[in-house]
């Protein structure tokens, strides 16, 4: 299959990365945005509360289950090409919810919304890989775009109080605008894709329906679950048959000949520690930020437009660390840096349990904020490149769905086993000890995650993980032919091939 990589016109590489940025920063803006305006929205239209879960849970579901099937096809259709028109959805989607009345319209739009992201996310970040070469370039690019999302959560947190304000309709209005310039200057911007010489791989349908389904019945039994209790009929019908889904979708992807899902990837142990870490790395953070703003309302009395302003010097902290983490990642590693940041991401979350019912917030509160946001943005930005990395041009849409599903599953997982330990501890109304267990079993999330990333990570120095991996890659190919190191030479790089082959023979 020839180089796939779309190209940025010249000197617009740049112009490229502050589109695709821009994006990100609208998909993260429109999370936060959401939770200050339920209020008003099920003040205005008259909404149940099963109604308002779904206008948050319906957009992470839809986002989960169609990840993996938004980055094949980003793939195998062309990467630009998907951005755009996935953008044009999303934007369509923002300005119809904004002129709803009806709740389940407002839902339905909040879905489309979700599987519109599905299909962005994964097509703008291997946009980012296969534009800017693996190494510092790239490092670089990356803390870019994450340290964007992370200023969009965070002006999400501040922006949703003041349009709610004006009117809550402003916050499916102001998405749209946002979305409306990205689609107006994508074409300038991000070079065409190249076009496909040869016949093109065929489709997994079986595949993509098996995959889809199962991860959308998981995530659906995962939100589901503490509404409706973990042993009801509707949570372990929702989770049987994704198994059994799943299960199916595996064996599928061993017969085909060309998969939706390429299980040698999974051969490559820093991707598949990258993902494992982005699961666990979720749970702690997403369910420990579902806590923190349940604490901070129900046990301190703050306001929601309080509470999203409390947690702003976190989200401040992972600005900056996602800004010092790239030279942090090209001097040390990638190991070093995920460690690194799960020990602080963990400790922040720890330091929660000194909380009380009337703790001070500059003595308590907002040094355990600092300390989980700057582990926060370090490991983040490591795990995700790590997930890139010595991954095929051809396979980048893939490698980044896997690590976004992985965030999404993640952060269902961390959200629904906070509010069982809160439920389970507390019952209807929680006591403070009922959030101090729920803060300890995200911190162990947090400890899981770094024993991973110790274990799994590589050497120290991440072109040293590249260069080793590629090595033994190599060297298998050369042996025989084995079907292992057949599979992992295919997965390297050429260029880290290269400099593999002379470091053997003394010239690198």
């Amino acid at each position: 299959m020839p180089d796939t990589a779309p190209r940025t016109l010249g000197a617009h590489k740049g112009l490229a990365l502050l589109v695709l940025c821009a994006q990100l920063f609208l998909d993260s803006m429109d999370v936060s945005l959401m939770g200050v305006a339920l209020p008003e929205i099920r003040q205005d239209l008259g909404l149940g509360p099963q109604t308002l879960q779904w206008i948050i849970s319906g957009y992470a579901v839809a986002y989960g289950g169609f990840l993996l099937l938004g980055g094949r096809a980003a793939d195998l259709f062309g990467r630009r090409r998907l951005f755009f028109w996935a953008t044009a959805v999303f934007a369509l989607a923002s300005l119809g919810g904004g002129l709803v009345s009806d709740g389940t319209l407002l839902v339905v739009s909040r879905v489309i919304k979700g599987v519109a992201a599905a299909f962005i996310a994964p097509a703008a970040m291997s946009i980012i890989t296969t534009t800017f070469k693996e190494g510092p370039e790239r490092t670089r690019a990356m803390g870019i775009f994450s340290l964007t999302g992370a200023s969009g959560y965070a002006a999400g947190l501040v922006f949703s109080g003041v349009l709610t304000e004006l009117h809550w309709r402003l916050v499916f209005f102001v998405p749209f605008v946002v979305a409306a310039l990205v689609l107006a200057v994508t074409n300038r911007a991000v070079a065409p894709d190249r076009p496909r010489t040869g016949e093109r791989p065929g489709f997994d349908a079986a595949g993509a329906l098996t995959a889809t389904a199962g991860v959308l019945l998981l995530v659906l039994g995962l939100v589901r679950a503490p509404e409706v209790g973990w042993g009801s009929t509707a949570t372990l019908g929702s989770l049987i048959a994704a198994v059994v889904l799943l299960a199916a979708f595996v064996v599928i992807q061993q017969r085909r000949t060309d998969p939706l899902l390429p299980l040698r990837i999974f051969r490559s142990r820093t991707l598949s520690t990258a993902n494992t870490v982005g699961l666990v790395w979720a749970c702690a953070t997403i369910g420990w930020q579902f806590i923190a703003l349940l604490y901070l309302q129900q046990v301190r009395g703050y306001s929601a437009l309080q509470a999203g302003l409390a947690i702003v010097p976190m989200a401040a902290a992972i600005l900056l660390a996602v800004n010092l983490a790239p030279k942090l990642i090209n001097r040390s590693g990638l190991r070093t840096a995920a460690v690194l940041g799960l020990l602080l991401q963990g400790g922040g979350i720890l330091l929660f349990l000194r909380t009380g019912t009337d703790s001070s917030y500059p003595a308590v509160l907002l040094p355990a904020l600092i300390v989980h946001g700057l582990g926060n943005g370090t490991s983040f930005l490591a795990f995700n490149i790590a997930a890139v990395s010595g991954v095929k041009n051809e396979d980048q849409g893939l490698a980044t769905a896997l690590v976004t599903a992985a965030l999404q599953l993640g952060g269902g997982i961390g959200v629904a086993v906070g509010a069982a330990v809160l439920t389970g501890v507390g019952g209807a109304s929680p006591s403070l000890s009922a959030y101090h267990w729920a803060f300890l079993v995200a911190a162990v999330f947090s400890a899981v995650g770094l024993v991973a990333a110790a274990l799994g990570l590589g050497a120290p120095k991440g072109g040293a993980d590249v260069v080793a991996a590629d090595e033994a890659a190599v060297d298998g190919a050369a042996a025989d032919g084995a079907a292992a190191g057949d599979s992992a030479a295919d997965t390297a790089p050429a260029e880290a091939q290269t400099l593999a082959a002379n470091l053997r023979e003394g010239r690198a």
